[in-house]
């Protein structure tokens, strides 16, 4: 059996943690969370009203109370919010058997993708979008950099990235048990 407890998918918005979260979920056999969905559940609303309505900091505030009891449930695949990782101790404070992977994406490729769901992205609401997924990124990516794998999301598809992440953690993609290194 794997030796991992769960992954933790983190890196900027329409870096592909949930497509992705979901493709690992499933070739595991484990569950998967995504802290939006969580947080949206929790609040009964979306992500763009909760930061229309109540700021960034509330949601902030219950994206770190839904982290930590995902963080704490095993067999799981998780996908971070985009902006999670950034607040300091967060990578550094994981549980003890959780793979952190950094899902890498550039500032163009997010912008692109983001803008198939307009109106789903707040940070993005900006006069100029790609300047602003520039700084966010530039600002984000010491944190998203602590991470145990990076994997890049926009050359690969999100079932070869989820074979990836299983190879670089050690783990044979079929059965998912360790590999044995020589």
């Amino acid at each position: 059996m794997t030796p991992w407890r769960r992954f933790l998918l983190v890196g900027f918005m329409a870096s592909g943690k949930s497509t992705v979260g979901r493709t690992l979920a499933r070739r595991l056999g484990w569950a998967f969370h995504d802290f939006d969905g969580a947080v949206e559940a929790a609040e009964g609303r979306s992500v763009a009203r909760i930061f229309a309505e109540s700021g960034e900091a509330w949601f902030r505030a219950v994206e770190a109370r839904v982290a930590e009891d995902l963080l704490a449930l095993d067999r799981v695949v998780l996908a971070s919010g985009g902006g999670w990782a950034a607040a300091p101790g967060r990578l550094e404070g994981l549980p003890a058997g959780t793979c952190a992977v950094w899902l890498k994406v550039s500032p163009e490729e997010a912008v692109r993708r983001a803008a198939r769901r307009p109106g789903t992205r707040p940070l993005l609401a900006a006069a100029d979008p790609l300047l602003e997924a520039r700084r966010l990124l530039e600002a984000r990516t010491p944190s998203y950099a602590r991470c145990h794998l990076e994997v890049d999301t926009e050359s690969n598809s999100a079932e070869d990235v989820s074979v990836l992440i299983l190879k670089m953690a050690g783990l044979d993609p079929v059965n998912h048990t360790p590999v044995e290194t020589r």
